[in-house]
């Protein structure tokens, strides 16, 4: 019988790390050691406030996930580590797992996607974060020259932003409130703006700030029949979006992107499997490196979860399972 520790929210605002016994692995599982995992900040805090809407339970649900909201519930999806065993093609490999953050556990074979050999495993915690600007890029369908803007520089948005980055001719501009993110910015080989400053006429704004005001800028910014791919997932909080104006004038739209199905536009193509590969793929690229900003020990979970509620700043923060941990989150900063 195998056994690990997991990070389980408890209750809105209170987690802890603690032991588990896992299922006796069948013939066609495989069981991993973690590495690395991630924290989604958006979705993540969510759960962890007690967000999720009753109604959005069953939809919010993580492939692996333990218990019900609000808790307790053992929650996550970016994790990678080495299979121990399993088949014999994935055993010592590095694989990613859609998982909650969890030192060992068992899952089928068919849930991993085999990290590739040029991506290094610490950053390939990112995959399901691409994979989601993947999914938008797919729904946008963004064109050779075109305007567009991000609002929102978290992880998801500096990670469309990187995307859209290597089409010819476009004018990508990511916009957030935090000054500081300009130089994520630089990293990613895009321009930066501040709300007030961002331009305008855009062929397409991707939404991603999780705010109304988010929206609201990211509608001002658009062209005449532009479209905003709406990203921000808004939990239980009830959104003003502001269509008049010149909302009809300008025939602007806006549109729902969201990684749980895949684009229509590929999905007679693309399966989940091809989406995530794909992703994994794209991480060869060193820029991603810029989206991770904090590294933390997996014990440490519980008081870095509470002080990035508390609003502490940065991107992704990586998780670390293993012998020699990393200092921990600093209060009130990355």
């Amino acid at each position: 019988m195998y056994s690990a520790r997991c990070f389980r929210v408890l209750r809105p605002g209170e987690a802890a790390v603690v032991d588990v016994e896992l299922p006796t692995p069948g013939p066609d599982d495989v069981v991993v050691a973690a590495r690395h995992s991630a924290i989604s900040r958006g979705t993540e805090l969510l759960v962890y406030r007690g967000g999720v809407p009753a109604g959005e339970a069953q939809r919010m649900r993580a492939p692996f996930q333990v218990g019900e909201f609000p808790g307790p519930v053992t929650y996550g999806y970016l994790a990678v580590g080495t299979v121990e065993s399993g088949p014999e093609p994935l055993v010592g490999r590095d694989v990613f797992c859609l998982h909650p953050h969890q030192t060992r556990f068992v899952v089928p074979a068919s849930a991993v996607s085999v990290v590739p050999d040029d991506v290094p495993p610490a950053r390939a915690v990112l995959a399901g974060t691409v994979e989601t600007a993947v999914n938008a890029c797919w729904d946008a369908g963004p064109r050779v020259g075109d305007r567009i803007a991000v609002v929102g520089a978290g992880m998801v948005g500096c990670s469309v932003a990187a995307l859209l980055a290597s089409i010819a001719g476009v004018r990508v501009q990511l916009v957030d409130v935090e000054a500081s993110r300009a130089d994520t910015a630089v990293a990613l080989g895009v321009g930066f703006a501040t709300p007030d400053e961002a331009l305008g006429d855009c062929d397409l704004v991707f939404h991603t700030s999780g705010t109304a005001a988010g929206l609201a800028r990211s509608l001002e910014l658009l062209g005449v029949e532009g479209e905003v791919i709406e990203m921000s997932w808004y939990g239980d909080r009830e959104v003003s979006v502001p269509l008049g104006a010149g909302f009809h004038a300008g025939r602007l739209a806006v549109r729902s992107s969201q990684v749980g199905m895949v684009s229509g536009a590929r999905r007679a193509r693309r399966t989940y499997a091809d989406r995530i590969a794909l992703a994994l793929r794209l991480l060869a690229d060193d820029r991603f490196e810029a989206l991770i900003t904090d590294a933390v020990p997996f014990e440490a979970l519980p008081e870095t979860m509470a002080r990035l509620a508390a609003g502490a700043p940065g991107l992704a923060v990586r998780v670390d399972y293993g012998p020699s941990p990393v200092a921990p989150l600093a209060p009130g900063g990355s």
